[in-house]
Parts: structure tokens; sequence; C-alpha cells
């Protein structure tokens, strides 16, 4: 595909995060790019540019955003990633054309010879547990973060928690730094349509099963909770297995959780709004985050919602739900017990779904294209 020169604002955005699994930054990319192509105009023009040798996008993706241009490269991810991430090469504009501003959901900079250059960053739980991490992240993350975030044109954060972070710990000027929370996807209307009052499902923690989700903490509270109330309903655990969660794995296929934990590894987009619709409760017992997109989304869809007060935790989920300390099993065990009380989930799902409507993925990507302007002026300053 050709890219013609435009004359307003031309931004290609590095999609390759949401080619497959799209769990957290994958996520971040798909929906923030659905917004981004609903709000181009005569000013503004949107590419998403992949590179894959084995996976395309996916056939309903460009239906699904139809202001987006799309260039899809047959280079191995793995072989890209490395050459930008410690050669910076080759430069966006010889793989997808000429561009005003390219953004890269991580801290690591896509390489560019003439366009601003934008990085996102949630957490930098990197820089602090590299042991914690995986493939390219542990590889380039702890590394080469600090300087990359440095030399970027603007900075993206998820949630003010992470624009703190930017700025305290990487030394960035907050006029750099542009907070953009996210939004909840369209679909939680559909799953809310199919909650009927009390929904006596099971527990639900979902997310990728490493270090950080602290997932141990919640099966010591689950087990707690099991032994003093019989009728406590099933804990399903959706995510990815990670090698890090094998013990995780080990507690919840022993007794005495063997027959009241479920573990499904990843699961679909269709998979995963069904596990919403049946929900008693979502349980966050992360040691960190940048924004806590299950805490979102299942405050939209009407699933009451406990959490660790960590990270950008309470930023999103406010008052509307509960909080245990994510070193204390004894707190999740009594939170868990809290959320069976109907008249207690009830009012917490009216909360949730009152927090949830402050958050938008339309603010959100005004926000970016706020930002974008922004890189641009401080590239052609910089020039």
């Amino acid at each position: 595909m050709v890219v013609v020169p435009f004359p307003g604002v031309h931004v290609v955005v590095d999609y390759r995060p949401a080619l497959r699994a799209r769990t957290g930054i994958g996520e971040y990319v798909h929906e923030v790019a659905r917004a981004l192509a609903a709000t181009t105009g005569p000013a503004r023009a949107l590419t998403l540019f992949s590179s894959s040798w084995a996976d395309r996008i996916a056939p309903g993706v460009p239906k699904d955003l139809p202001g987006a241009a799309f260039i899809d490269r047959r280079v191995p991810v793995r072989t890209l990633t490395w050459a930008w991430h410690r050669l910076g090469w080759p430069p966006i504009e010889l793989l997808a054309g000429p561009c005003d501003v390219v953004h890269s959901a991580t801290p690591l900079l896509v390489p560019a010879t003439r366009a601003a250059q934008v990085v996102t960053v949630f957490d930098l739980h990197f820089l602090h547990h590299p042991d914690q991490v995986e493939g390219a992240v542990r590889r380039d993350f702890a590394t080469l973060a600090r300087a990359q975030v440095a030399r970027a044109d603007h900075v993206l954060a998820g949630s003010a928690y992470a624009a703190a972070l930017v700025a305290r710990e990487l030394g960035v000027p907050a006029d750099k730094i542009t907070s953009t929370p996210l939004g909840a996807p369209a679909w939680t209307a559909e799953v809310r349509g199919q909650r009927r009052g009390t929904v006596d499902g099971p527990f639900l923690f979902i997310g990728t099963l490493e270090p950080r989700k602290n997932l141990g903490v919640l099966l010591d509270g689950y087990a707690r909770l099991r032994s003093r109330r019989a009728e406590t309903p099933r804990l399903v655990v959706a995510g990815r297995i990670t090698d890090a969660a094998q013990a995780w794995v080990a507690q919840a296929s022993a007794p005495p959780l063997a027959e009241h934990v479920t573990l499904t590894g990843y699961v679909s987009d269709d998979e995963r709004r069904a596990l919403y619709a049946r929900a008693r409760a979502v349980v966050v017992p992360s040691l960190d985050e940048g924004f806590g997109l299950p805490a979102l989304e299942a405050m939209a869809c009407g699933v009451p919602v406990v959490v660790s007060p960590v990270g950008a935790l309470p930023e999103v989920v406010g008052d509307a739900g509960l909080y245990a300390a994510p070193d204390a099993p004894a707190a999740w065990a009594d939170a868990l017990e809290a959320c069976l009380d109907d008249s207690r989930a009830a009012a917490m799902t009216a909360r949730g779904l009152a927090r949830a409507e402050l958050f938008s993925w339309t603010r959100a990507a005004e926000a970016t294209w706020g930002a974008y302007a922004t890189a641009l002026r401080a590239r052609q300053e910089r020039r």
C-alpha cells in the first residue's frame, strides 16, 4: 500500500502488539486505534503499521476501523523489534512511507528519519523487577527505556499515576507528558444487558499470569473463605500461563482448591465477554498496575470489583469497589465474602457503572491527537 502525502497531521501507529492475543498493551493499541480512526478528518490521517512473518491483521479489523489505512509487511516481529531497539533501524518511513508522527505503544521508540516520535508508558515495573518480565521487555526495556523515553518528542501516560512515574523516575518534564486514561470497550453495554439482577456466578481473575499479578494472595484468600463458607462460588482464573506461574498452577490444582478453581489459559474476546456476563465479582490483586483495564471493563459491565490499593487502581476504581492489601490473604477473604452479600454487591454495581462513565476512549483519542500535534511542534522546533 502506498501512503500519499497528507496536508494535515499523518500519524503511523505501531499496531503489532494487537496482532495476536490482545492482552494489556495489545488491547490498548486496538481500542485507541479504533477511537483515533473514528476521529480522523480533513486535518488528521491515521495509518496502522503491522509486520509479521506469520500473523496478518484479522479480516474484521479494517471494517472495524474504517477511518484508518493499513500497511502490513512480512518482516518477522522479533527481527524487526530487535533491529528497532538495538540498531535504531530501519526508520518507519522506509517501511510505511512519509509521515508526520510515529507512535509506539511501549516506552521504546519506533525509529524515524523525520517523523516526530511518541511513546506510551503505563508503568516502570520492568525497571525495578526485570526478572519478572519476559521476552523483549526483559532483554531491552530495563536497559534502554530511560534513554529512549528521554529522546521521545512526547510521552503518553496511561494514567495520572504513570505520568507521575515518568516525571519522577525518568526526569521527563511535565509539559512533555500527556495523561490519556483508557476507556471501556463498546461491548460492555451488551454484557450489561445480559446480567439480570444478582448474578451467582464465579469470582473472576482475568490477566496474564505473571509475578506482578500476585495471584498467590488471591488463592490464599480464596482458600480461607472456602474453609469457613462451603457454598463459596468457584474462582475462575483466565489468562495466559507463564513459566513463572507454575507454583500458582500447582497450588490451584491441589487440595483444597483443586475442585473449586478453574484455570482457563488465554481466552478469546467472546470468551472474555461471557466470563464478565457470569461473574459474581472481578478481582485484581496486583502488586502494580499502570491502569487496570479489567477493573474498568468489569465496572462498565456492572460487575463488582475488588482490587489492591496500588498503582493506578485507586485512580480507576475510586469508591466504586472494595480494596484488599496485596500481602493480606485474610483481607482478600473478607472482601470476597462481602461480594456475596446481595445488597452490597448491588451497591457496588451501581457505583461501578457511574464510575465507568468517567472514562472514555473518545476522550483518550482526542487527548492523543493533541499530544501528536505537540510532538510534531517539538520535532519541528528541534530541527
